[in-house]
């Protein structure tokens, strides 16, 4: 029988096509938005883990205290040896050692006097390192405006918003001044090998990145960091593996009594992000389930509307003798093939646009220009496991539930008036 509803299907286009259209967009839709949500959510989480956070962060205790005044005099000390125990005992995951700086950039003029000067948030990275991934992980290539990356120690990526403001031509040198991790006066001249622009207000405003070596001597902090941050090799942010990590290295190498010991600190412990996830995980769902129901409605009054439609045709075939169950079910046989059919083309079309979007992303940072907050410029869907099948709900479980309600009038059909029916 499935075969001969299927054969139905395909050749009377005249009541299948607009049913399977409609079913098409409406998974479609309803993929490509759950896609697109979630794919904002995981980027907005992403780029803070990328620039400030890490999936996990080591500070000493007294500098998380007062991050936010970047304390490099209460800095990690012995990073390199630290971080060798971390590589040790936590294989699965990435360890990479940064130092935050503030300080004062001072624009030469032909004679070597100040021409300008402007207030600089800097960020020491490795990005010498053969096989760094620092870079990358902070988007700095695909941000460079004019230039190009640091290929040797002295070297510097300004903001191309500073440099503009004051002139400052790639080639040319800038000092920086600043204090060392012991508070002693420092001032170090750089060439300017690149301009920056994140996209983003808080990143952009006077920054300066360096090669962490440069930093590590500039600031007096020989095998010194302002922090330590872990990424999971595989995948992103997971909250499980975060909190485990937490609780093991904790108990190893952290003492309450030591404000210089190392604590480590989860990407929610951080800059009011468990907040955040929190409040994006349930609007996430609830956007999603919104979704689902208005697809579902839709294609629900689809299927009611088709059935109802075929009232002339269900009088006929009870006429004929056709019992009311037989048919019945063979309209719940076709729901269903209508409802895999639309919802397997318009899944796939949906898995094809979310995929698309993941890889590319719409640009969104000339929007974001006054910013003030750590968002992405460019926002991306994200495939995920739930999209293969969620169409589905609407798709297969609405429509089949629209047929079957219009299905029940079959049954309120009595025959002794078939024939005045059909006569009208």
């Amino acid at each position: 029988m499935l075969k001969f509803i299927f054969k139905g299907i395909i050749r009377d286009r005249s009541r299948s096509l607009l049913p399977i259209i409609v079913v098409i967009i409406g998974v479609f839709i309803t993929v490509l938005m759950s896609g697109w949500i979630k794919g904002i959510f995981s980027d907005l989480i992403d780029v803070n883990a990328n620039f400030t956070t890490g999936h996990v962060k080591i500070m000493t205790s007294a500098y998380a205290e007062n991050e936010a005044q970047i304390p490099n005099d209460l800095a990690l000390l012995d990073v390199d040896e630290l971080i060798k125990k971390l590589n040790s005992d936590y294989p699965h995951m990435e360890w990479v050692k940064r130092i935050n700086f503030g300080g004062l950039l001072d624009i030469p003029d032909k004679n070597g006097e100040t021409r300008a000067q402007g207030p600089a948030v800097g960020r020491a990275v490795d990005l010498l390192s053969p096989h760094s991934k620092e870079a990358e992980r902070m988007n700095i290539l695909k941000s460079i405006v004019k230039g190009s990356l640091p290929t040797k120690q002295g070297e510097a990526l300004i903001s191309n918003d500073f440099a503009e403001k004051f002139g400052l031509k790639v080639g040319e040198k800038v000092t920086l001044f600043g204090s060392t991790m012991y508070g002693s006066m420092m001032f170090k001249t750089f060439t300017v090998c690149g301009t920056i622009s994140f996209g983003s207000a808080i990143l952009d405003r006077g920054a300066i990145i360096i090669d962490i070596s440069d930093a590590q001597i500039a600031l007096d902090m020989n095998d010194g960091a302002s922090e330590i941050l872990g990424f999971f090799n595989e995948g992103g942010y997971n909250d499980v593996m975060a909190d485990s990590v937490k609780a093991s290295f904790n108990a190893k190498y952290s003492s309450a009594d030591d404000e210089f010991s190392p604590q480590m600190f989860k990407l929610r412990d951080q800059n009011g992000l468990d907040r955040y996830i929190s409040l994006a995980d349930s609007v996430s769902g609830l956007m999603v389930f919104v979704l689902i129901i208005a697809m579902s409605i839709v294609l629900w009054n689809t299927g009611l509307l088709g059935g109802l439609r075929r009232y002339n045709e269900y009088g006929i075939r009870l006429a004929l003798g056709e019992e009311k169950s037989h048919i019945y079910k063979t309209i719940i046989y076709e729901a269903i093939l209508i409802g895999l059919i639309g919802s397997i083309i318009g899944t796939a079309l949906g898995l094809a646009s979310v995929y698309y979007l993941q890889e590319n992303g719409i640009d969104f940072s000339g929007l974001m220009k006054n910013v003030t907050m750590m968002m992405p410029g460019v926002y991306r869907a994200k495939v995920t496991p739930d999209l293969f099948y969620i169409g589905f709900i609407p798709g297969l479980v609405a429509m089949t539930l629209g047929n079957a309600l219009a299905g029940f009038t079959i049954y309120k059909r009595k025959t002794a008036k078939l024939i005045k029916e059909l006569d009208v």
